[in-house]
C-alpha cells in the first residue's frame, strides 16, 4: 500500500481492552502567539452545509471501562469535538478528514447488515480526501483494484448525499496515467491531485503537470471555489521557511496542505500569511496537518519520560516510524492536547492563521479493532 492507514472494508468490529488511566496530563504548549482571551471564551455552535451540529456536551471523556468501545464511534466523536471546538472560534473553519471513508455509516450493533448514514459526523466535516481511488492502493503507479474502486464507488454516494466533498490523492508518475486520473476526477466531481513519491515523502512539487490543475485567478475564501490544491508532508528540502513560504507564493494552488512545522519550528504567522496569496495575488486556503490517531516524539506536546505503555494510552510504534505510537484516541488526555483549551494543538492552528485542518491517521480505530494486528493497512 502507498499511504498509511487507507485499508477499508466493510464489517464495523468491536473489542475491549481494559485500561487504567494513570491520571490527566497537562497539554503542552504550542510554540505559537494565542488568541485574545475574549476570543478563547467566545461560545459559539458547528455549523456544517448550513446546519448545526451538536458535539458531545460533556466534553472528553473515556467509555465506561466493562462496555464495548465502538473504535469508529469514538474516533467520529473525536473529529466532531474538533470541528465544534475550532467553529466556535472560526465559524469557516474547514475540516477535511484524511481517509476513513467507512466512518460515513454506522453498522446496527444487532445485525450487522443494517447500515445507516452517520450524519452527524458528516454534518461536522466539509470533505472527505480519500486516498488511491483510482491508482496506488495496492501498488504505486498500478490502478487500484476493481473490489477497491466498487467500494469507493459506494461510500462516494453516501458523502454526496449528504453533500461531503470528496478530494482524491493517486499515486502516479505517468503523464497519461496522470491525465486520466484529473479527467475521471474532474468527471465525478472530485477534487484532484496526483502524487509523484510516497505519500511519507512527499516533499516537492509534482513536476506534471507543471502548473495546477485548472490554475485560476479566482479568489479562494472556501472549499467550494477551489479547483485544485497541493500536499506536502514534509517542507524542509526547500530550504529556510522564507525561501519556502516565497516558493509557494509563486504558485497558483487554490489550496496548500502542510505540516504545522518546518523542521523543528512551527511556520510563522507571516509565513502562512504568505503562503494564503498565489502568484496572481488571488487568496487561496493553507491547510495544516494534524495526526489524531499517533503520538510523535518529535511534537510539542511529547513529555520526557513517555514511550510505549507509559502513560497507558501511548501504545505500540508505528509500522514505518518508530518515532510514532499509535493512542487509544477516545482518551481525555489525547483530546485535551488536540482541543478544547487555549494549549491545544486546535487553539494554535487558529492562533497561527490557518484557513482548517487535514485530520490524518483517522484510520487507527483499525488497529484497536483487530487488537494491534492489522498493521498491514499503516504501511
Amino acid at each position: 500500500m502507498v499511504s498509511a492507514g487507507k485499508s477499508i472494508d466493510r464489517k464495523t468490529m468491536t473489542a475491549f481492552r481494559p485500561t487504567v488511566l494513570s491520571g490527566i496530563l497537562s497539554a503542552a504548549l504550542l510554540a505559537i502567539s494565542a488568541l485574545t482571551p475574549a476570543a478563547a471564551q467566545a461560545p459559539g455552535q458547528v455549523r456544517a452545509q448550513g446546519e448545526p451540529v451538536q458535539a458531545d456536551p460533556a466534553g472528553p471523556g473515556a467509555p465506561v471501562l466493562g462496555k464495548l468501545t465502538n473504535y469508529r464511534d469514538e474516533m467520529r466523536r473525536l473529529i466532531t469535538n474538533i470541528a465544534k471546538f475550532a467553529r466556535e472560534k472560526n465559524p469557516g473553519f474547514v475540516i477535511i478528514a484524511h481517509n476513513g471513508m467507512e466512518l460515513l455509516q454506522k453498522r446496527d450493533e444487532v445485525d450487522e447488515k443494517k447500515v445507516y448514514p452517520a450524519r452527524a459526523y458528516m454534518m461536522s466535516i466539509d470533505a472527505i480526501l480519500q486516498d488511491s481511488m483510482f491508482y496506488g492502493y495496492e501498488t504505486f503507479g498500478q490502478p487500484t483494484s476493481k473490489e477497491m474502486k466498487e467500494t469507493f464507488a459506494h461510500l462516494v454516494e453516501v458523502a454526496k448525499r449528504d453533500r461531503v466533498s470528496i478530494l482524491t490523492m493517486d499515486f502516479a508518475r505517468d503523464p497519461k496515467k496522470i491525465d486520466e486520473v484529473l479527467a475521471a476526477s474532474r468527471k465525478q466531481g472530485f477534487l484532484p491531485f496526483v502524487a509523484h513519491k510516497e505519500l511519507s515523502v512527499m516533499n516537492s512539487l509534482p513536476p506534471y503537470p507543471a502548473r495546477p490543475f485548472h490554475e485560476n485567478s479566482n479568489h479562494v475564501l472556501s472549499m467550494s471555489g477551489a479547483e485544485n490544491y497541493l500536499y506536502l508532508r514534509d517542507t524542509t528540502a526547500f530550504g529556510q521557511e522564507d525561501e519556502f513560504a516565497l516558493k509557494l507564493h509563486d504558485t497558483n494552488y487554490d489550496m496548500v496542505i502542510v505540516d504545522v512545522f518546518h523542521g523543528r519550528k512551527p511556520f510563522s504567522k507571516r509565513a502562512i500569511e504568505t503562503l494564503k496569496y498565489k502568484k496572481l495575488g488571488a487568496r487561496r486556503l493553507v491547510l495544516a496537518r494534524m495526526d489524531v490517531g499517533t503520538a510523535a516524539t518529535y511534537r510539542f506536546y511529547w513529555k520526557a519520560g513517555w514511550q510505549s505503555g507509559a502513560p497507558r494510552w501511548i501504545t505500540a510504534p508505528y509500522p514505518t516510524d518508530p518515532d510514532r505510537y499509535f493512542v487509544e484516541y477516545w482518551r481525555p488526555e489525547w483530546h485535551n492536547i488536540l482541543y478544547g483549551n487555549a494549549n491545544s494543538f486546535t487553539f494554535g492552528l487558529l492562533a497561527q492563521g490557518y484557513d482548517g485542518v487535514v485530520i490524518e491517521t483517522v484510520e487507527a480505530y483499525r488497529y484497536f479493532e483487530s487488537d494491534g494486528q492489522d498493521m498491514a493497512a499503516f504501511k
